[in-house]
């Protein structure tokens, strides 16, 4: 038998579990995490803004403080698929959460991204969205480095109650109707 190095560590999480299932392929006729956020009360659903193609919404899982999804309201398993006013929308949607997430945490940088099929990373495959995720020099510390543990300073009803008004302002600003 043999044993696991000595850096080696677990860290159990049980409330990944949840996560995991969803990412487990939907049986056919079910909705997606999206497509029922948006029939929930927004706050429960983490819903920060809506537009009327698009929606941001907080990752419940994230990599760091702030990280946010911007997320057609139709759908559809690609940017291909989307129509030219979908993009307009989820373009001026990701300007306006730059915006906030700029105004409230004052990030160095942002890493922004869209996995397409399981195969490249997409956890929800079938509906198409936006990861922007903020970044910090130093965000990749040591319990990162060394304990291979991420620290999330925020819970997300704070992160959540923080961005809402900013979001909202910035898309408005943008000229979207919100």
């Amino acid at each position: 038998m043999t044993s696991q190095p000595r850096w080696f560590r677990i860290l159990w999480a049980p409330w990944r579990m949840a996560y995991i299932r969803t990412t487990v392929k939907k049986r056919e006729g079910e909705k997606c995490i999206f497509c029922e956020a948006l029939a929930m009360d927004e706050r429960e659903a983490l819903v920060l803004v809506k537009s009327e193609k698009a929606f941001v919404i907080l990752n419940k899982y994230p990599y760091n403080t702030g990280h946010l999804m911007v997320v057609p309201k139709r759908h559809v398993p690609s940017v291909e698929d989307l129509t030219p006013e979908e993009m307009v929308e989820i373009g001026l949607l990701l300007k306006a959460s730059l915006r906030a997430l700029r105004r409230a945490y004052k990030p160095h940088g942002f890493n922004i991204g869209i996995n397409i099929g399981r195969e490249a990373g997409a956890g929800i495959e079938g509906h198409v969205h936006v990861h922007v995720v903020p970044r910090w020099s130093g965000d990749a510390n040591f319990m990162l480095t060394i304990g291979g543990t991420k620290v999330i300073p925020q819970d997300l009803q704070s992160t959540y109650d923080e961005l809402k008004p900013l979001i909202v302002e910035e898309a408005r600003k943008a000229g979207l109707e919100v």
